[in-house]
């Protein structure tokens, strides 16, 4: 699929979900919502939508039902994991776990580690938390400098694991992972890579990097159906604990034994979450049907474009991670002077109709580190996103800086909207939790 781009028209690459949705504005009348939340939850492709408005009719019980609508639902759910396994390039070691999210696969894979973990400070909290026995390393302040440090600490003494982002949820900055899962095997350990927000936005090959184990979550790779992927290598999850005890997890149960499965089905107890895996398979399928240099090239040209426009804005601050850093997804985080994040995003909603993301993103060390401890504002971009977009948010945040809002806002409860909220079903606006996000 090509991209229609000018100078001044970028257009979306697919339709997603919502993309017409109008939306009150608190002066009155509505808009097309503008969505710039990708990074959080992306919106449903349409091949995803269909793929489940056709499986719905034969939905029924996994792997232990004789009907016929029952066998059509159990082969379709294991279909899936073929479907997975050769979008993210899996070795013929490397085996596909269905779970909830991003945070459920690598509490699962924490479960399994046999040895330490190393890891770096400004990882999202659902990569930072679960690992048992962890040695957190101080990014530095460049990408070369950042690799020297994980080197080093990797060298010192020995590690099972190195847990790595795969692109930042803050500032969208990339690591070469191809580069540190060379370094972790170098030095006897393996890799994960938080794959949360690089799956969406860059395709990766798993056999030809080197990588041992990637998650990612549906509902941020345009499938919004409840379901997350575990991909990697059997062994550690073939004689690991079974993440839940339940039905399905096993291949015998006596009163005093039970002889558990292997991985998959190991740590995959109870009825499945078919629709979510489904939704999972058909989004690699669309995704892996774009042209990738086309997807990259939309992202980047919408990120520059609006760059550039923060940059034209007196009082906004971009935040980065790494003086070196060459290439990022579409995600572009600021502060403005004067106004607080959760302030600005109800502004933008509530005036504007555009959809954005405030708070400190689940990675609190790495907000505290780059000096934005009170939080920031995060505009993510996607397919469906389009340079009218980017103007039109560019120009409310303009308006903003030099005339003010047009409204009167107010904190209530600890979270900002508009005073009086005029919007109907919104009795207070939360633009967002921003102490719990």
């Amino acid at each position: 699929m090509t991209v229609a781009t000018t100078a001044t028209c970028i257009a979306p690459i697919a339709r997603v979900s919502g993309c017409d949705l109008q939306v009150p504005l608190v002066q009155g009348g509505t808009c097309t919502y503008a969505n710039f939340d990708y990074a959080a939850s992306a919106p449903a492709l349409a091949a995803v939508t269909d793929h489940i408005a056709e499986l719905l009719p034969f939905y029924a019980s996994v792997h232990r039902g004789a009907g016929y609508a029952s066998r059509v639902t159990t082969d379709a759910y294991e279909k899936c994991r073929a479907v997975v396994s050769g979008f993210v390039g899996a070795a013929d070691d490397q085996v596909v776990v269905f779970t909830r999210n991003t945070t459920d696969s690598l509490n699962l894979l924490a479960t399994a580690v046999p040895g330490e973990v190393v890891l770096l400070d400004i990882e999202h909290h659902a990569n930072l938390l679960p690992w048992k026995n962890s040695r957190i390393v101080e990014a530095a302040d460049t990408v070369a400098g950042t690799i020297e440090r994980l080197a080093a600490e990797l060298r010192r003494a020995p590690a099972a694991l190195l847990a790595i982002t795969g692109a930042s949820n803050v500032t969208g900055e990339l690591l070469p992972i191809g580069e540190l899962a060379d370094l972790a095997h170098e030095c006897g350990a393996r890799i994960l890579v938080d794959g949360a927000q690089l799956v969406p936005h860059r395709r990766i090959d798993l056999a030809a990097t080197g990588v041992d184990y990637l998650a990612f979550s549906g509902h941020k790779t345009y499938a919004p159906f409840g379901a997350g992927v575990l991909v990697g290598r059997r062994d550690w999850l073939d004689v690991a604990e079974p993440y839940l005890a339940g039905g399905g997890a096993v291949r015998e149960v006596r009163l005093d034994h039970t002889e558990w499965a292997c991985a998959p089905a190991r740590h995959e107890a109870g009825s499945p979450n078919v629709l979510g895996a489904a939704a999972i398979a058909a989004a690699c399928d669309a995704l892996a049907g774009f042209d990738a240099d086309a997807v990259a090239r939309h992202e980047e040209e919408l990120s520059a474009l609006l760059v550039a426009g923060l940059h034209e804005i007196d009082g906004v601050e971009l935040l980065r991670l790494w003086e070196d850093s060459c290439d990022s997804v579409g995600i572009v985080t600021f502060t403005v002077a004067g106004y607080e994040p959760a302030e600005i995003a109800a502004y933008l909603s509530a005036e504007h109709g555009i959809g954005v993301r405030d708070g400190r993103f689940c990675a609190h060390p790495l907000l505290a580190r780059v000096g934005r401890a009170g939080g920031a504002v995060r505009a993510s971009l996607g397919l469906g996103s389009s340079s009218d977009d980017v103007e039109r948010l560019v120009g409310a945040l303009r308006r903003l800086v030099e005339h003010g809002p047009s409204w009167t806002y107010a904190k209530t409860d600890g979270l900002w909207g508009p005073s009086p909220e005029t919007r109907p079903g919104l009795a207070v606006e939360g633009a967002g939790a921003s102490e719990c996000v």
